[in-house]
């Protein structure tokens, strides 16, 4: 998140010119000179400049409210600025005027000579009482204004909080805005301790005689009966029936009376609308917190030293305005990380209020004691147990029924905050609380009773994981910090079985929202409270710590194998297949052989336990295991059927990853619709779980299908959020990333940039070691440094046929056949068209059909380049996936035009492989064997069977047959034996 920094720009003067945003002049005169004409206002004084260059702190609002006071036409200049101008232009007194900011008043100018008749509009146009401000009225402009409707829709609005909340700020401020021509009239009753005193102060402060037959509240309400008048009754929590008694009565005498109040807790009368005053937003709360520092520290600014220890502190004192303020006055003796590392113990570092105000305000800890000290016993013991809640409870985990009264009476006084069916304790209050909770002795007991509650929950909870995982992950979810405060309890217990049994019951949990790490600390812990515990727990526990390694740290198998093992031994079948799957997702990008044969084991134990899960993600395995190595055709239906599995029962993590694997089939298909169809789904399928790996990965994917449909700027786009997250959390593996960023960044012609990303592709012993590795060449050699193009080529040749990988083994055939002599370019560049054909890649095909139009080309065969050419851009525009722009340049250089009618994709590739033309090789001996033939002979000469070559080479039996007939042909032998004793001679 970008943190914004407030700094001085000096004494400045200030224009709000119509509704343009406030610009900043370095004297009065330039501003001036900018104005054609009203309305505006003119004001100087210090400002603070964001981030952005606009201005901020309190002489731009003062400017802003001199503003709202021009009417059109007028130019309104503040006192400070007339001293400045001097005599250098006509300046009309209007006299003194108090802002809406309510601070004092002040002299206020108008520029021009034309004296205007019309009354300025200021706080003086109508009665009121409202008190001086002595600092300024910081952020909340939603507020008021929503605080303004509801006063017009239903006459009474309690703005209700707890102390140091706000609220007196806030209604002053609403009571300060326009529509009450009768007058606002403000009355404080933080002394007043007699309910029938209320009505009495009242009519005193609007100076109503009082008929002693009727009483004080009758005859307020006689007096404003035909009046639009606003009453302010401030500080009302101690005298509620009072006040209650003269609402109601001006509201059913006094048709345009309101009436606005604030209170800790509400009226409780008919028509009362409740208005809960929130806490500041954490940059409202961050520019009060500098404005109040500049009292105490002038110089104070935000800036890179000190701006995430303000934003710190605002945000663990909860947005409170008593408490942000109190923390801005220690600047006079500590630096904001001092207060920040203060704030470990916040009562005692915020005691330092302002004089002036009431004892009960002026320290944090004091305004919250008063109003606990006004709760009775039984509501005063709900309270501090509320301390060992975290991040919201519900009512059923408070005490359910019983403690409904106790809790409805807690939130009446603004000591605990009803949101949505939940309740919550501000982090102050729950400090206090808990402070409360270990004076009683009762720590123990009631951490003990919070632990078995959510013990309780999450068993109860756990069958929900095999039938719906949305409804699993809807329930816990919002439970999570309560979660792990019960796991910090039950795991630090002499006896932490409850705590080993919460950890293996919501370890799913922590495939959430990037909480791997976190989860696998936990999930450790619980394991090392019993290491030599064999029982069906520990196998839990073991089995939930790969569960999150799978994302989290996707090459550690050892919890894993040590689940398999333990679960073996216990005969849990289920653990058994979910721990098989996990470490087959393990071997997946170290040993594709066994991680197929791990899968293959696992579906067979899943289905024989009925377990659903570890089967489709069994079936999951070996669809990728295929997909990787090209044999899309056995990969859709594992995949189809796995993924269907998966989502019905809301596996959003491996589904997601199930619709991006089979997004990329399509990409490699050549089917752009269905590639970004799935891609898409992926992204939605993936998003709640707000997991940093399984969300960016349908995201790489998603970039992908844009990039190579040539939207390069909404590749970019996609990837944005992502990279901000990435510079955050380091060093990350998200499968994909590298080569989408690699991708987008070559099409943009940034080519050392995508050269960047590429070697961060492949991931050494993995098969991703061969990721990457065409493109690095092919970025090279389009950069000029074709040397290390060849040598990154030839180690990745190395590579992808050890790992047995067409798509990438053709990559790097294709780039080898642009650096080669024409002969051997043919061979390479065939060979690359041949292995995309036989595995369904049309996406390389095309690729190939441009790497031969340039080999066609520099051969002299410029009309069956041109076909060629031709025929593939058509193809190109028809599925939707132009060429890189360099590469089409590189192809537009060439110069090639041909009349012919563009052949179909098929046509076409049958049309260069029967016009291949003569090789130019001798027609016997060693040198006339093809590149092809002499992998052939190797791998032959090293003992590997037809069939392993076919599996190696990516051919069929019939082939590879076909291939040695032709070696035996070519070097006059008859048998394996003699190739092989040819072959040690040759190849030695």
């Amino acid at each position: 998140m970008t943190e914004t920094k407030l700094l001085p720009a000096g004494t400045v003067t200030i224009l709000c010119a119509g509704d343009a945003t406030p610009t900043v002049f370095a004297t009065p005169e330039a501003a001036l000179a900018t104005l054609t004409g009203g309305p505006a206002a003119v004001h100087t004084g210090e400002v603070l400049v964001r981030d952005d260059g606009t201005p901020a702190g309190p002489a731009v609002r003062r400017c802003e409210h001199l503003r709202a006071l021009a009417d059109d036409g007028r130019i309104l200049v503040s006192a400070r600025t007339a001293a400045a101008l001097g005599d250098a232009v006509t300046l009309r007194d209007l006299g003194v005027h108090r802002l809406p900011d309510l601070t004092a008043p002040e002299r206020v100018y108008e520029l021009g000579e034309t004296a205007d008749p019309r009354p300025l509009r200021s706080l003086d146009a109508v009665p009121n009482n409202l008190p001086v401000q002595l600092t300024g009225f910081v952020g909340r402009e939603t507020e008021v204004g929503d605080v303004r409707r509801r006063l017009a829709e239903t006459r009474l609005v309690t703005l209700a909080g707890p102390g140091g909340s706000g609220k007196t700020r806030l209604a002053a401020q609403v009571a300060a805005t326009d529509g009450w021509p009768g007058g606002v009239w403000w009355v404080e009753l933080d002394a007043v301790t007699g309910h029938a005193e209320v009505a009495e102060l009242v009519a005193a402060t609007l100076g109503v005689p009082v008929e002693p037959h009727v009483g004080a509240a009758r005859s307020v309400a006689t007096e404003l009966r035909d009046r639009r008048v606003l009453l302010c009754l401030d500080n009302c929590e101690q005298v509620l029936d009072g006040v209650a008694d003269v609402a109601v009565e001006l509201l059913r005498s006094c048709p345009e009376v309101a009436v606005l109040t604030t209170s800790r807790e509400p009226l409780g009368v008919p028509g009362e609308t409740v208005w809960r005053v929130p806490p500041l937003a954490v940059e409202e709360a961050v520019a009060l917190f500098v404005e109040r520092a500049g009292a105490v520290r002038p110089l104070f600014t935000l800036d890179s030293s000190s701006v995430t220890a303000v934003r710190s502190i605002c945000t663990r004192l909860d947005g409170i305005p008593l408490a942000v303020e109190l923390a801005a006055a220690w600047l006079g003796t500590l630096a904001p990380h001092q207060i920040d590392a203060g704030l470990d113990d916040r009562f005692a570092l915020l005691t330092r209020g302002p004089r002036g105000v009431p004892a009960r305000q002026r320290t944090l800890e004091g305004s919250i004691a008063w109003s606990h000290d006004q709760l009775v016993a039984e509501d005063r013991a709900v309270f501090r147990r509320l301390a060992v809640f975290a991040g919201g409870f519900t009512l059923d985990a408070a005490g359910g029924p019983a403690v409904l009264p106790a809790l409805g009476r807690l939130v009446d006084k603004s000591l605990v905050l009803a949101e949505d069916g939940r309740y919550r304790l501000l982090e102050t209050l729950r400090e206090y609380a808990a402070a409360r909770l270990a004076e009683a002795g009762e720590t123990d007991a009631v951490r003990d009773r919070h632990l078995d509650h959510y013990l309780a929950l999450a068993e109860a909870a756990e069958p929900e994981l095999d039938r719906d995982k949305d409804a699993w992950r809807a329930r816990m979810e919002p439970e999570r910090d309560n979660l792990r405060a019960a796991l910090e309890w039950g795991l630090a217990r002499e006896d932490a079985t409850r705590g080993r049994r919460l950890a293996a019951a919501v370890a799913w949990l922590w495939n959430l929202r990037g909480r791997g790490h976190e989860g696998l600390a936990y999930l450790k812990r619980a394991v090392a409270r019993c290491p030599d515990d064999r029982t069906v727990l520990q196998a839990r526990l073991l089995t939930g710590m790969g569960l999150v390694a799978d994302t989290t740290a996707p090459f550690d198998l050892e919890a894993a194998r040590q689940g398999l093992d333990l679960a073996t031994e216990l005969g849990e079948a289920g653990l058994r297949a979910r721990c098989l799957s996990l470490t087959g997702l393990g071997h997946l990008y170290t040993d594709l052989d066994t991680a197929w044969d791990v899968a293959v084991e696992a579906e067979k134990v899943a289905e024989d336990a009925g377990d659903g899960f570890a089967r489709d993600s069994a079936l999951m395995l070996r669809g990728i295991v295929q997909f990787v190595r090209d044999r899309h055709d056995e990969a859709a239906p594992l995949l189809t059927e796995a993924g269907e599995g998966l989502l019905r029962h809301g596996d959003r993590g491996l589904g997601s990853t199930v619709l991006s694997v089979r997004s990329m089939i399509a990409l490699d298909a050549a089917d752009l619709p269905r590639a970004r169809e799935l891609a898409g789904h992926a992204v939605d399928v993936a998003a709640p779980l707000g997991d940093f790996h399984r969300v960016n990965t349908t995201l790489c994917q998603l970039a992908l299908v844009h990039c190579l449909a040539g939207d390069v700027e909404a590749g970019f786009r996609v990837m944005e959020p992502f990279l901000r997250l990435v510079e955050t959390a380091g060093d990350v593996f998200v499968p994909g990333m590298a080569r989408v960023m690699g991708e987008l960044h070559w099409r943009r012609g940034e080519f050392e940039a995508a050269l960047g990303w590429f070697e961060r592709e492949a991931v050494p012993g993995t098969y991703m070691a061969s990721q990457g590795l065409a493109e690095r060449g092919a970025v090279l050699r389009a950069l000029g440094r074709t040397e290390e193009a060849a040598s990154v080529l030839t180690t990745a040749v190395e590579l992808t046929r050890r790992w047995a990988l067409p798509s990438p083994l053709a990559g790097v055939l294709e780039q080898q056949g642009y650096l080669a002599e024409p002969e051997q370019a043919a061979e390479l560049q065939h060979e690359a068209l041949t292995l995309r054909v036989d595995h369904g890649l049309r996406l390389g095909v095309l690729a190939s059909l441009d790497a031969l139009t340039t080999l066609l080309a520099r051969t002299g065969r410029e009309a069956d380049a041109a076909r060629v050419l031709v025929s593939a851009s058509r193809a190109r525009a028809e599925l939707g996936f132009p060429r890189r722009p360099s590469e089409q340049a590189e192809l537009d250089a060439l110069g090639l035009a041909t009349d012919e009618t563009p052949m179909r994709l098929d046509d076409v590739v049958a049309f260069v492989r029967r016009t291949r033309g003569a090789r130019g090789r001798p027609s016997s001996g060693w040198g006339s064997l093809t590149p092809t033939e002499l992998e052939v002979v190797k791998l032959a000469a090293e003992g590997c069977t037809n069939p392993e070559i076919g599996t190696r080479l990516f051919m069929s039996r019939g082939t590879v047959k076909t291939h040695l007939a032709h070696v035996y042909a070519k070097l006059g032998i008859a048998n394996r034996t003699e190739l092989a004793t040819v072959a040690a001679a040759q190849l030695t």
